[in-house]
């Protein structure tokens, strides 16, 4: 373990990190946080874990599910913060997922504006905003969800 001045507890790294004591613990339980624990077995985290938690923060911020992070975080080294071409390597994998996030949120705000400029305001009609929907023609609202009964 490194020395002990130069750990942060979990409380400092979430200050630090702007995440929750509660994400943090999350990250670790996925895997993607590998604190060190003292005699009394809480978490000390070296200063470098910082580095991790941001891309962490924003990989998750744009949608990449945090199974994905983990995945393409696994290959970084524990002891250290990772250096540039460690990180080019793993942005270039979300690359292309933030780029098809980017799109269908362009495509979205597209749509958004013909739905005002249409003036329908039919969701049974409405081909923007339920393309799929095949059951339109045949009813005029979606099926209620069923209560279940409480037992007393």
């Amino acid at each position: 373990m490194p020395h002990p001045q130069s750990m942060l507890t979990v409380g400092e790294v979430a200050r630090r990190s702007g995440a929750t004591v509660a994400a943090l613990h999350h990250y670790e339980s996925l895997g993607l946080l590998t604190p060190h624990r003292t005699a009394g077995n809480q978490r000390r985290y070296p200063r470098h874990m910082l580095r991790r938690v941001a891309p962490i923060r924003m990989a998750a911020g744009v949608g990449i599910p945090l199974a994905d992070i983990g995945e393409a975080m696994a290959g970084l080294p524990q002891d250290r913060a990772p250096d540039r071409a460690e990180w080019q390597r793993i942005t270039g994998l979300w690359r292309e997922a933030i780029d098809e996030r980017i799109a269908t949120l362009q495509q979205l705000r597209s749509q958004f504006v013909e739905c005002i400029g249409c003036g329908c305001l039919s969701m049974t009609r409405c081909s923007i905003v339920n393309p799929d929907d095949r059951l339109a023609p045949a009813t005029a609202a979606a099926a209620p969800l069923r209560r279940a009964r409480r037992r007393g």
